[in-house]
């Protein structure tokens, strides 16, 4: 099985960029680009990128060939090519220059897949994988060495699996999703009840995770089946490495969760939240649209739509902020009150012995 190769193109005009990117140009529209750069590492052929003016001394000893510059910069010592959003068009333009490592389709003779499995066109499976019974592949999916996919999953088409990772039996997996190393999907959620002799019972837990289109899953990230019904990650949903999410949980679409954060069970979160690293949830939580929690969040109760919040447990950004700017301040604030009641003993003492009390 041969890999595809790394480079989409070796280089291209700016004038071919320039349309391939459907931005204008200014200057030589035939200087050759043959790869992309930092402002700061850039060398003779590559394009760079300037988002904001504050660093267009950067730009102005760049080694670089071409840039990508906001539209209303103005730039004439290499040639550039004018965009609203020169960030995103600097991402296109590198999808045009690199692509990551794939393997061509093909299923490796090492690989085991079962008779009942069904295959799709153009797939690829890496050896000493395994495709359970009734598996369904779409096409143009790439399952990588070493990945254990249980009977009865269904996978859809363009998704890329890499090494190491698990899908336990009957999960569904939309289209375009992007599964990352060592990533445990479906596995049984956490659920116990506990008997009179103190002895913890297993709730047995029989629903499904269906991950819906163009979800990204990080590195040894855990998703849970539910122990009813289904886990729910909708599309368009990005989730970091190390991150857990429990059973029953729904994510709505475009969400984005960082790094080892955790959701607990039957929790519910909106579309387009944001959750910055290491923000824990408590179960049974319903968090509303366009929220944002800010890392190292405790939030366990529910949050309207359109909120930010930060702190454990969490408060309202504002409110949080205010809270951080006294704590410096407390120990002195702890002192000075201690002053003012060892004063007011003091007084009293000397009320009640001028009356004689």
């Amino acid at each position: 099985m041969k890999k595809s190769p790394d480079f989409a193109s070796s280089s291209l005009k700016v004038k071919e960029l320039s349309r391939l990117l459907g931005c204008p140009f200014e200057g030589d529209g035939g200087t050759m680009i043959h790869g992309v750069s930092s402002l700061e590492k850039a060398k003779e052929g590559d394009l760079v990128f300037l988002a904001l003016h504050k660093f267009r001394p950067l730009l102005e000893k760049s080694r670089a060939s071409a840039a990508i510059i906001p539209v209303e910069e103005k730039y004439d010592r290499i040639p550039v090519i004018k965009s609203k959003n020169p960030y995103l068009a600097f991402i296109k333009a590198v999808e045009l220059f690199f692509k990551p490592y794939r393997l061509e389709p093909g299923i490796h003779p090492q690989a085991f897949v079962s008779p009942s499995a069904k295959i799709g066109k153009n797939v690829a499976v890496g050896a000493f994988s395994f495709i359970g019974d009734e598996v369904e592949i779409g096409v143009g999916t790439i399952i990588f060495p070493l990945v254990n996919i249980f009977p009865q999953v269904k996978i859809g088409k363009e998704t890329v699996i890499h090494s190491h990772v698990s899908i336990r039996e009957k999960v569904r997996i939309g289209n375009r999703v992007f599964i990352h190393n060592g990533a445990v999907i479906g596995s049984d959620g956490f659920g116990y009840l506990k008997a009179e002799d103190g002895s913890h019972t297993k709730i047995p837990q029989k629903g499904t995770l269906i991950i819906e289109d163009d979800v990204e899953v990080g590195a040894n990230t855990t998703i849970d089946r539910a122990a009813l019904g289904e886990t729910v990650i909708k599309k368009g949903t990005k989730i970091d490495n190390l991150v857990q999410i429990a059973h029953n949980v729904e994510i709505g679409k475009n969400s984005i969760l960082a790094a080892q954060t955790g959701i607990a069970g039957s929790t519910k979160i909106g579309k387009n939240v944001i959750m910055g690293g290491q923000v824990g949830v408590a179960d049974h939580v319903n968090i509303g649209d366009n929220v944002t929690a800010a890392a190292k969040s405790g939030i366990s109760k529910n949050i309207p739509s359109k909120s930010f919040v930060a702190g454990s447990p969490h408060l309202n950004i504002r409110d949080w902020r205010k809270v951080q700017v006294l704590l410096p301040q407390l120990y002195d604030l702890v002192k000075d009150i201690k002053k003012l009641k060892k004063k007011v003993e003091e007084l009293e003492n000397k009320i009640k012995g001028s009356s004689g009390v």
